[in-house]
């Protein structure tokens, strides 16, 4: 499954105002200042589903992005409602990188899934820390089922005009120190993973949506074309994305997490 590129083991080195004016109104013999408008209402925070992840180490709440990533959060979302995340573990845990999981049970079998979705790392959310995104292979367009949360700013995984990123497409709103938690277990060779796994299995209990959005954040039906796999305005598909050296690989791997340095 696929796995964020670990563009960076270690954390790499490395958003509005309104303006009120008054209109002043002329009259004989003086200068008054008319009633400043009532400021508009301010944008509802919510652009997508709040959703809990309960897992044996606590559980944290993620509000996804239905505006800026239709498509993955739509493909999380059927995942979510299908129970696919239920009895998955966290197999994938590098301090100071990321926490990945949702794809094998608790046998260290990879589940099945469905088609993949269309890579949306040109969407304009970057790879911060508390960042929720979807892991992937090598290929730009193999995420599936698997995500990932990152435990500090990764911008290596965000997409260049040399090649494509990983797609963010929501943010922890609750209990990031439990992600934190999991991102401190210890962690060594465990089932099919020669490394980054877990010694004591952190296992995700359930996943469900415990808030919809509000039916003017949901993103328009054909905000983004399902079948389109072209690059994004800020990623080119001349190549995939490639972890700087040293780096641990991220993607959707059917075993082993050997050739993907970032989420997969």
């Amino acid at each position: 499954m696929p796995t964020p590129r670990a563009a960076a083991h270690r954390r790499p080195t490395g958003i509005r105002s309104l303006l009120a004016g008054c209109l002043l109104v002329v009259l004989p013999g003086f200068v008054a200042a008319a009633p400043a408008p009532a400021a508009p209402p301010a944008p509802a925070e919510t652009t997508g589903s709040r959703v809990r992840i309960d897992t044996t180490l606590g559980s944290f709440t993620v509000l996804v992005d239905s505006v800026r990533a239709p498509l993955t959060t739509a493909n999380f979302l059927a995942y979510v409602a299908s129970g696919q995340y239920s009895g998955t573990l966290f197999h994938r845990v590098i301090s100071n990188f990321v926490v990945q999981g949702g794809g094998y049970d608790e046998k260290y079998k990879l589940k099945d899934t469905k088609a993949p979705v269309p890579n949306e790392s040109g969407n304009g959310l970057s790879n911060k820390r508390g960042t929720v995104g979807l892991a992937r292979s090598e290929a730009p367009h193999s995420g599936n089922a698997q995500f990932y949360v990152n435990l500090t700013d990764n911008e290596d995984l965000d997409p260049t005009p040399l090649r494509w990123g990983y797609a963010i497409f929501g943010r922890v709103v609750e209990g990031m120190d439990v992600v934190d938690r999991i991102g401190r277990t210890p962690t060594g060779p465990v089932g099919p993973w020669a490394k980054d796994a877990p010694i004591e299995p952190v296992i995700i209990k359930r996943i469900e949506v415990i808030a919809e959005p509000a039916a003017s954040a949901r993103a328009p039906v054909a905000a983004t074309p399902a079948a389109s796999t072209a690059a994004p305005a800020t990623a080119s598909p001349a190549a995939p994305p490639t972890a700087p050296p040293g780096a641990p690989p991220v993607g959707q791997s059917d075993a082993q997490p050997a050739a993907a340095p970032a989420p997969k």
